[in-house]
């Protein structure tokens, strides 16, 4: 509820985050109130929080109250996380280590989770017949387009990241049908990533966006939304460290499928790959 609630807020209403945020803090008290009672309490209207339901994905605000009653349950049954609190300046390095891990811990579990398993499946099976795949992602998500590239690359296929915005569109042209390119964009509106996918798109590629925001503009020209989720966001951790990790999971899914699927072609390319390396993994005789 809490890793949704996240993802969702940016797209609401001041009035929708206030039932948002309310019934993930709260799950338990306000199981048990009515949509009079919870527009009271959060200081809004019977249809703001009909519509916040509706947009956190339950069809109405009865099937909130009982996902909110099981979400309750669940917690009341199991140990409460030892670690709760932000990243603060004064913290000592032991609770920095602590901290982190758990709220990365927590990232790849909201991750796996709310991943479309239909939509990575179409994905994986988009990868592997792909005749050449490109790669679209700016800043941080630079370097998870990158990982994505090079994995591709050592089990056999054609697969290219762009970073440069410029490259990315003029190649992106270049693409057509049997052609597959991914944008990689926490947001889902960074620009320098939507030109080259839109570009893509309209060539007839299959399009894929991975991010943060489902309902980001770079959904618009994605034939494959693959969601990801992230850890709260402090002075000391932006949102573009905190989303890296589970961008991180969700190419590692994909890699993995795509091996599974090509693995007649993409053992030996894997093993032809390390073997070319291996030197540079031992040391030199003088």
């Amino acid at each position: 509820m809490a890793a949704k609630v996240r993802t969702m807020v940016p797209s609401m209403t001041r009035s929708m985050q206030r039932v948002a945020e309310t019934v993930a803090g709260d799950p338990a008290g306000c199981a048990a109130l009515t949509v009079t009672a919870l527009a009271e309490r959060t200081g809004t209207s019977e249809a703001t929080v009909v519509r916040t339901a509706r947009l956190l994905g339950y069809p109405g605000y009865r099937d909130l109250r009982l996902a909110l009653a099981g979400l309750a349950a669940q917690q009341a049954s199991g140990a409460a996380p030892a670690v709760t609190a932000d990243i603060s300046v004064d913290d000592p390095l032991s609770e920095v280590v602590a901290k982190l891990a758990h709220d990365e811990q927590q990232t790849l579990s909201d991750t796996a989770g709310a991943l479309d398993l239909a939509q990575l499946e179409a994905t994986v099976d988009a990868l592997a017949e792909a005749r050449r795949i490109d790669v679209y992602g700016v800043g941080a998500s630079s370097l998870v387009a990158q990982d994505l590239a090079q994995k591709l690359l050592r089990i056999g296929l054609i697969a290219h990241a762009h970073t440069d915005p410029h490259l990315a569109v003029t190649n992106a042209v270049q693409l057509r049908g049997g052609d597959v390119a991914v944008a990689i964009t926490h947001s889902g509106r960074t620009v320098d990533v939507i030109e080259p996918l839109q570009a893509a798109f309209d060539h007839g590629a299959t399009t894929v966006a991975i991010t943060g925001r489902p309902d980001g503009e770079v959904t618009q020209y994605a034939d494959h939304v693959l969601t990801t989720s992230t850890a709260r966001e402090s002075e000391l951790r932006p949102a573009a460290m905190s989303s890296r990790t589970s961008q991180l999971l969700v190419i590692d899914c994909l890699f993995i499928g795509v091996a599974q699927r090509t693995y007649e072609t993409a053992a030996p390319a894997l093993h032809a790959s390390y073997e070319a390396l291996a030197h540079r993994h031992t040391p030199r005789e003088r």
